[in-house]
């Protein structure tokens, strides 16, 4: 540690506030972020106008950026292009979704960002209270998407070791530098929370998923993409099946065989090819490098996360796609040690289909899991009465 964190900052901020923890991130606002992007966030802070139709794909690295890309690439341009002729096909993902500090204000500190068609797509690694403050102030819907964090730190490990020009952790490393949250964008808590927090506040502007969830039931998450980003599937649309058509364009294993993601290379010296974004994609996959280490950073996540209703080892949400404004928990069950939820707003008249078949599914994974199940007051009492 080369020095301590000496303030914490707004998005509007000085460089002042900035104090060096390693060679490679910087403490700066209250978050670890890459020393060499450090001069690009803040030309993003100061210059970037959001437009109320911006859409922005945030996340941490390796939480399944690149899939979350292309999915709402094609979703929002699927009336512009056919999955024949999309320019996935021969453009990275990254490319056509750009970062704000990786990539559009590394090299120009005021790029003109208005000549880029509408609604115009961007993506960051950034925490929330980072992110421009007209971001925040517009009506512009940001996507947030987590992982689970043992999954989270193999992916990174991996990725980190086959770039080009970059130290070369131990797994060890990466662990302990996760556990004291002074890893990439970190802390892992406050990252997610930031977001997390903001998805309950302003519900219309702000989605919170996680990685797992789309693994589980892509079909059913594009849809939900679409209704939140105003880009809803038709029913003729449905019926075609345009929905499984881009769920399987976009899947793992076939943006993987594609050959810009195979041979292809991202411009710039560090990714030496596209083939970097894609290893695995498995959900679970850390059993096969942790043991012990597990209940260190469960305790470690269980106090951070303390007194809030999130727990990103078991956490499922389960939020329909027709009803994409949800505020009211009204289902509360126990699975594995974890609280799965139903939120939906009481008026809603299909109130008793909806906590139904959430309920066939809870019932499913009982099943499986041998869980605790137990329906809530509030749910007792709507399914009685209706």
């Amino acid at each position: 540690m080369e020095g301590k964190e000496s303030n914490i900052g707004s998005s509007s901020s000085t460089p002042n506030l900035i104090a060096k923890s390693k060679p490679y991130t910087t403490q700066f606002q209250g978050f670890s972020v890459p020393s060499e992007h450090i001069s690009s966030i803040i030309s993003f802070q100061k210059h970037f106008q959001a437009l109320d139709d911006d859409i922005i794909i945030a996340t941490k690295p390796k939480s399944g950026t690149t899939w979350l890309k292309a999915l709402v690439f094609s979703i929002v341009n699927r009336h512009r292009y056919t999955l024949s002729n999309t320019p996935l096909n021969f453009t990275t993902p990254h490319l056509l979704v750009p970062y704000f500090d990786l990539e559009l204000y590394k090299e120009n500190p005021n790029p003109d960002l208005y000549t880029i068609p509408s609604p115009r797509i961007f993506s960051a690694h950034l925490p929330y209270p980072i992110l421009a403050d007209s971001i925040k102030h517009s009506n512009c819907r940001i996507i947030y998407m987590t992982r689970n964090p043992f999954d989270n730190i193999v992916s990174y490990w991996h990725f980190i070791n086959g770039m080009n020009n970059t130290p070369k952790p131990s797994l060890e490393d990466c662990f302990e530098t996760f556990c004291r949250g002074e890893e990439v964008y970190g802390p892992f808590w406050d990252h997610a929370l930031g977001y997390w927090n903001m998805s309950l506040e302003k519900p219309s502007n702000v989605l919170f998923l996680r990685y797992e969830e789309l693994l589980e039931d892509p079909v059913a998450q594009t849809k939900r993409f679409a209704e939140f980003l105003g880009f809803p599937f038709s029913m003729e649309e449905e019926k075609t099946g345009m929905v499984n058509q881009i769920v399987d364009f976009c899947s793992f294993n076939n943006l993987k065989i594609l050959e810009v993601n195979k041979t292809g290379k991202t411009p710039g010296p560090k990714i030496p090819s596209n083939k970097l974004f894609f290893r695995s994609g498995k959900v679970g996959d850390y059993v096969n490098y942790f043991s012990p280490a597990v209940e260190r950073l469960s305790n470690i996540l269980k106090e951070k996360l303390s007194g809030i209703r999130l727990n990103f080892q078991a956490i499922n949400t389960f939020n329909l796609p027709s009803y994409p404004k949800v505020n009211t928990v009204v289902y509360a069950g126990t699975l594995s040690g974890g609280e799965r939820r139903l939120q939906c707003n009481k008026s809603d008249a299909p109130f008793r289909e909806t906590a139904i078949v959430v309920i066939k599914q809870l019932i499913n994974n009982y099943n499986r899991c041998r869980a605790n199940l137990s329906l809530t007051s509030t749910v007792q009492e709507h399914l009685l009465s209706t």
